[in-house]
């Protein structure tokens, strides 16, 4: 049973209750987590951070606030004080229990928060973790204002020089501190798995701590190119989902640190508005597409994940392009280096520790004398060269997107293709094929799906005795020599004399929300999830999981 607290995205306090898996209290204090949630009007974003100053305007003009006395006694923002804590706190204060930033009176018309044709959010949050329907990869086309995140550390600041500065540069930092804990039957150390994030069983813990410093391109004007960044850094249990091998590594595959450090961001962005209906172009390491969950707190129905998101792609270092061919059609296609893979590790070779020799024939045909199993003639067929590929995952990449969203918004999905290569064994080397879809059926009840394959080839075969001893012998990249821990599992091929095989496994997930107003909302969690030979969850099975979540 799950249960938690989550303070984040400037919107109050969310209360998430989830009745599987096991989360007990995550506290967050976040602006607008994802680049895919909804704008806030540059104008209102702003005031809320300096209702006393001139805001600058998208098209560079200038407004003054108002300053009539009654209109500074009904302004909230007019009595945050002076000093950064104390408008900290003054400010949580005013959104606590709320379903939106608190309105500035002083403030003068914000300009459009669509631009023309576009459709406009279908969601709002709170209560749901977006605005927009998830696609990723890029700051949403045709609905973002620069510097629109509701940031209570940037009200905070607004009075500092730090504060002036990084508003007139458009620039805003925010995050979060999330904690988590779980009850459950297992005693044992890791003894949840293969249930993501909370593996841990009956153990509370720092799930993520996060901080985000970004600058986002304005994409609902289309009279100049724009520009953004994000750099993200993540502490807690949960980088061990985020890590990419050769990216501070160290800690989960060297020493399986319970907690660490990682940045699961960092990238630049360009935004061409003269290119069709707008050209965004992103650079840099940024979260895998498309996905109806994310690694970040606050942009998940549930506190608890699905099975089939816990063993998905995460991350890529690479460069994507989202086109708007139309205000209703996008195609999105990049080059990465593979996913959770660093650009570094492309054609790094490491020492083969057991290559095709003939003193390491002789081992191996000494050990299989003692399984009662008939000699061979190649010491290591799997890697039979004096050096291996340190990541055969590490190498160029492609990714292929298409996105239709209805004019009412109601309807929204998404084909893609990720990170796709040759699909030799790799550290997360996973060739995913699949689809996620959103419906609306009513301004209180929706639905968001997703289907997916992923694979990869030539994995060495757990049941064949011959594979294992050149495994643990250090005659793989991942070898236990290499990689001690958390190293990429291997295949029970159906086979057992075959020395490799394909791993296939087939997610399929719905969550089913019901939400009665602007403060709650009910989220009903179905998935089927078969990890063919087990190279994922290390057993081959089909699990299924119900969840059931509350968010207030």
């Amino acid at each position: 049973m799950n249960w938690g607290l989550n303070r984040g995205s400037g919107r109050g306090a969310a209360l998430r209750l989830a009745l599987a898996g096991a989360s007990l209290l995550a506290l967050a204090s976040a602006g607008r987590a994802m680049a895919a949630d909804a704008p806030i009007s540059t104008v209102a974003a702003a005031q809320a951070a300096a209702p006393s100053a001139t805001v600058v305007l998208a098209d560079n003009t200038t407004t003054a606030p108002a300053t009539s006395a009654a209109a500074t006694q009904d302004n909230p923002y007019a009595k945050l004080g002076t000093n950064p804590l104390m408008r900290l706190w003054n400010y949580e204060v005013l959104e606590l229990g709320k379903s939106s930033a608190p309105v500035d009176p002083t403030a003068p018309p914000a300009p459009p928060s669509v631009r023309d044709g576009f459709t406009p959010p279908p969601m709002t949050t709170s209560p749901m973790p977006f605005t927009d329907w998830p696609y990723g990869g890029t700051t949403t086309l045709g609905d973002n204002h620069t510097a629109s995140v509701d940031s209570p550390l940037m009200v905070a600041l607004a009075n500092t020089s730090l504060g002036k500065a990084m508003q007139s540069a458009g620039i805003q930092a925010y995050g979060w501190v999330d904690y988590g804990g779980n009850i459950s039957t297992s005693t044992k150390k890791y003894g949840n798995a293969p249930a993501g994030y909370d593996i841990n069983p009956n153990n509370v813990q720092l799930d993520q701590a996060v901080i985000y410093i970004e600058r986002t391109p304005d994409t609902v004007q289309k009279d100049h190119i724009d520009w953004g960044f994000r750099v993200s850094a993540i502490y807690g249990e949960n980088y061990r989902y985020t890590t990419a091998y050769g990216v501070a590594s160290y800690q989960l595959l060297k020493h399986n640190s319970f907690l660490g450090y990682d940045f699961p961001m960092v990238y630049g962005e360009v935004y061409i508005p003269q290119v069709m209906q707008g050209l965004n172009i992103r650079v840099g390491r940024y979260v895998s597409i498309p996905d109806i969950e994310a690694q970040l707190a606050p942009n998940n129905y549930m506190y608890s994940h699905s099975i089939s998101y816990t063993f998905d792609n995460f991350t890529n270092e690479g460069i994507l392009g989202t086109l708007a061919v139309t205000k209703q059609f996008f195609l999105q296609a990049g080059v990465s280096i593979g996913t959770e893979a660093a650009a570094w590790h492309d054609r790094s070779f490491l020492k083969n520790l057991f290559p095709n020799n003939a003193q390491d024939l002789a081992a191996l045909n000494n050990y299989l004398a003692s399984q009662n199993l008939a000699p061979v003639n190649n010491a290591n067929p799997l890697y039979p060269n004096a050096k291996y590929l340190k990541d055969p995952g590490a190498t160029p990449s492609l990714a292929l997107c298409a996105r239709y969203q209805s004019k009412s918004g109601h309807d929204d999905l998404n084909l893609c293709a990720d990170s796709i290569n040759s699909g030799q064994w790799g550290y997360n080397n996973l060739q995913w094929y699949g689809f996620t879809y959103y419906h609306v059926f009513d301004k209180h009840f929706h639905v968001a799906m997703e289907v997916y394959n992923e694979h990869q080839s030539g994995v060495p075969d757990a049941n064949n005795p011959e594979v294992n001893f050149i495994y643990q012998n250090g005659g793989t990249p991942f070898s236990p020599q290499r990689m001690p821990f958390n190293a990429p599992g291997l295949a029970f091929c159906k086979n057992h004399d075959d020395l490799r095989c394909q791993a296939d496994s087939q997610g399929a997930l719905a969550y089913w929300n019901y939400s009665p107003d602007a403060l709650n909302n009910i989220s009903l969690r179905t998935e089927y999830y078969d990890d063919k030979v087990g190279q994922r969850t290390g057993v081959p099975a089909v699990y299924y999981d119900v969840a059931l979540g509350w968010q207030h």
